[in-house]
């Protein structure tokens, strides 16, 4: 994706195309037949397959990894209370406010964290990328909500594409990195096979203004990405094991989990996420340049 902030488009079009150019028709969804198809996990064996990362405490935020350095997650002293959590038990929806004793944080993350928790506290929405039309980057992308996610399996490449505002993840297999990638928002994504049912991406190359989590924790240019997506449960379950270092954000480098569970909604609509050019939701960032008159 491109470093500039996203512009609101008819995305669906865009992605049809990018399907013709790879050779692929418009209900061809999985894996290219071929000698090699056995030795790949199928993670989308037809148009209406898409995986939704709810279910079994699983969702919006990582899941703790069983031992050892985890992601951030929210503070006990004001509890996280969802909007489905809030609408079944009648309590007051509220927005994430992050721990900020995980000891994976360098000093001047959480001081910046520090500052969102207090706008928060004080009343302010919270920045969610999926809300103001961000992209998310990597591995927040895994916890984009509600909206299935659609992958797409060639020769060459791997897509995921979030149906909400059909935002694309692109996976190069089996090539090295580049030499100096340049920054951008969702970096550069390599990818391989490994044992016949997992794909493994490692991500570098990313630029510093997206989040790793819902809970606003920074990270610098030095981010570097390991994700394995492996299908269990007979097919019906993508789990996803996350390896996180950057040394400039993270005292260490730290794991997390997440899962999508399968859902069969028919062929991807179309869904556009536009932006609000005159408050942005009243989240502190610089509103999209306007006219002061017209120009003819």
């Amino acid at each position: 994706m491109a470093e500039s902030a996203p512009k609101s488009s008819s995305t669906f079009l865009i992605f049809g195309a990018l399907l013709g150019a790879l050779g692929w028709g418009a209900a061809s969804l999985g894996p290219v037949q071929g000698a090699e198809q056995s030795a790949i996990p199928d993670f989308a064996a037809t148009s209406s397959i898409g995986w939704i990362a709810s279910g079994s405490g699983f969702g919006t935020d990582f899941v703790q990894p069983p031992s050892g350095p985890a992601p951030v997650t929210n503070d006990p002293a004001h509890p996280y209370v969802t909007n489905v959590a809030a609408a079944a038990t009648g309590k007051q929806p509220t927005f994430r406010v992050a721990d900020l004793s995980n000891p994976i944080l360098q000093p001047w993350a959480v001081e910046r964290m520090r500052k969102a928790n207090q706008d928060v506290l004080a009343g302010k929405v919270a920045f969610t990328a999926d809300a103001r039309c961000f992209p998310s980057g990597v591995p927040s992308f895994l916890l984009f909500p509600a909206n299935p996610v659609r992958f797409v399996q060639t020769p060459k490449e791997v897509l995921m594409v979030w149906q909400q505002d059909a935002q694309i993840r692109h996976v190069y297999l089996n090539q090295p990195h580049s030499a100096h990638p340049a920054p951008s928002w969702y970096g550069e994504s390599i990818g391989h096979y490994e044992n016949g049912d997992t794909l493994v991406v490692d991500t570098i190359g990313q630029n510093d203004k997206s989040f790793v989590d819902n809970y606003r924790t920074p990270h610098t240019t030095q981010l570097h990405v390991i994700e394995r997506f492996k299908l269990i449960d007979g097919g019906k379950t993508i789990d996803v094991q996350i390896h996180v270092e950057d040394p400039g954000a993270f005292t260490t480098p730290w794991n997390a989990i997440q899962r999508y569970r399968r859902v069969e909604d028919g062929p991807m609509i179309e869904m556009v996420c536009a932006e609000n050019n005159g408050s942005y939701f009243n989240y502190d960032v610089v509103p999209i340049p306007q006219a002061a008159k017209p120009d003819f």
